[in-house]
């Protein structure tokens, strides 16, 4: 049995989190010429195995008190999973289906998308079963704090450094800092970011994500001597990852044309544009479901369905969450004749959708790769933070470009030096893993 397969079915053996063992398998069973190649060093010093061990899984209750005056209880979760490259660095996430299996595949995943960037900075994820939709702004601040109340103890500028994620916005990390602060009596403002623009926040973090995802995009399609320009847009999700692509897509000449929520999707033939861009950022202060679109707009509206197989278009981009892809939603994309599916969720494709997708000659941007434009500019805020500074908007967002072409020449190395040929899944878990592999055999076993 190979070294890789091996430490497989001992993961497997031992864990029963769905989420987190696809990921594993996901990156795992990519890495095979990179092993084979160096699989003695690598055993003496159980990289596979300490890799896929998070450094500490932290879990705590959230006490908080509602508008009625009771008391509710929520989980909170901080997964530390690898800093051998730099703190750890990734966001916090409040929703319903937040549990332990959710946080250590995010936290997984984010270590080798943080690696991608060239940023110091390692994996991390955490948050909450709390659902801020349907909470009043009271609320949403007395279980910030509460949940503050745990994690300060664990967090800060040189150890470990949070962002927003799903259901953690601008709102959120405001309170989140602000109670920070009030218990550490001190203003550091480098332990978060995703920050108001007033304390410290960076220009373009909101839109980072998205906009990152389009550049590597960009190259992708330089490289098969086409342009975004002309092309329409299969979109899912309308949160700030969708708000930021959209954006990005319409200023480069593309047209979006689906939007999705829990509640089911829109097609607009006419494109997302304009003023209705604008109205995804007033659905999402108002938590509204994307029927509001619809209705707004007069636009169809397809309740409780996904839009993948039942658009024409010629690139696929979920942006919502973790396996919205299945094997079916796979089949029907390359039954439509897309040609680019750009994951710019966190692993929104199964497994088995993702090979599908593969060997069907669709070009598939990986998560780690694509996404990791708003970690980057989270690096970047760090940085201004570190020295003071506030860098323009443009200043940001060349860098920003400029760390997403990287990635892409990253990848694209691995793909030849290895002759993988096009694959840019197993390139990227590949040029991911290289580089903290290293650093982990260079700082000895600990």
């Amino acid at each position: 049995m190979s070294y890789i397969s091996q430490v497989l079915e001992n993961i497997k053996a031992k864990e029963n989190q769905a989420e987190f063992l696809q990921a594993v398998e996901e990156v795992l069973s990519s890495l095979g010429p990179v092993v084979e190649e160096k699989e003695e060093l690598y055993k003496k010093y159980a990289i596979l195995e300490r890799l896929t061990e998070p450094d500490r899984q932290i879990i705590f209750r959230v006490a908080w008190t509602d508008d009625l005056g009771n008391t509710q209880v929520n989980k909170g979760y901080r997964v530390q999973f690898n800093n051998a490259l730099g703190p750890y660095k990734g966001g916090l996430r409040f929703h319903p289906t937040v549990n332990l299996s959710v946080m250590k595949f995010l936290a997984f995943e984010q270590t080798f998308k943080n690696s991608l960037t060239s940023l110091p900075m390692g994996g991390a994820k955490g948050g909450s079963d709390f659902d801020p939709r349907g909470k009043s702004d009271g609320e949403i601040m007395r279980f910030c704090q509460s949940f503050m109340t745990e994690l300060y103890r664990h967090i800060g500028a040189q150890t470990d450094v949070p962002a927003g994620d799903l259901g953690v916005g601008a709102k959120e990390i405001g309170y989140l800092f602000g109670a920070y602060k009030r218990i550490i009596g001190a203003y550091e403002n480098g332990v978060i970011t995703g920050k108001g623009l007033s304390y410290g926040g960076s220009l373009i973090r909101p839109e980072a994500t998205g906009f990152g995802a389009v550049y590597f995009l960009r190259e992708i399609m330089k490289g098969q001597g086409e342009e975004i320009k002309g092309k329409t847009f299969i979109l899912s999700g309308y949160g700030n990852v969708t708000w930021g692509s959209c954006l990005k897509i319409n200023e480069l000449g593309g047209k979006v044309v689906t939007l999705s929520g829990h509640d089911g999707f829109i097609y607009d033939e006419e494109g997302v544009k304009g003023e209705k861009v604008e109205f995804l950022e007033e659905m999402r202060a108002k938590r509204l479901g994307i029927k509001a679109y619809a209705d707004k707009y007069g636009v169809p509206f397809y309740p409780n369905q996904k839009p993948w197989g039942k658009i024409k278009g010629d690139v696929v981009m979920p942006c919502a969450t973790q396996n919205e892809i299945d094997i079916e939603d796979a089949k029907a994309i390359v039954q439509m004749g897309i040609k680019y599916v750009v994951e710019v969720a966190n692993m929104p494709t199964k497994n088995d959708a993702l090979k599908y997708l593969v060997e069907k000659g669709v070009i598939l941007a990986p998560s780690k790769a694509a996404n990791a434009g708003g970690v980057a500019v989270s690096g970047l805020e760090m940085s201004q933070n570190s020295l003071k500074l506030a860098w323009t908007k443009e200043e940001v967002d060349e860098k920003l470009s400029n760390i997403m072409v990287n990635i892409h020449n990253q990848i694209l190395a691995v793909c030849q030096k290895y002759n993988l040929g096009y694959d840019l899944v197993r390139g990227a878990n590949i040029a991911g893993f290289e580089k903290v592999a290293e650093a982990m055999i260079a700082e000895g076993v600990y």
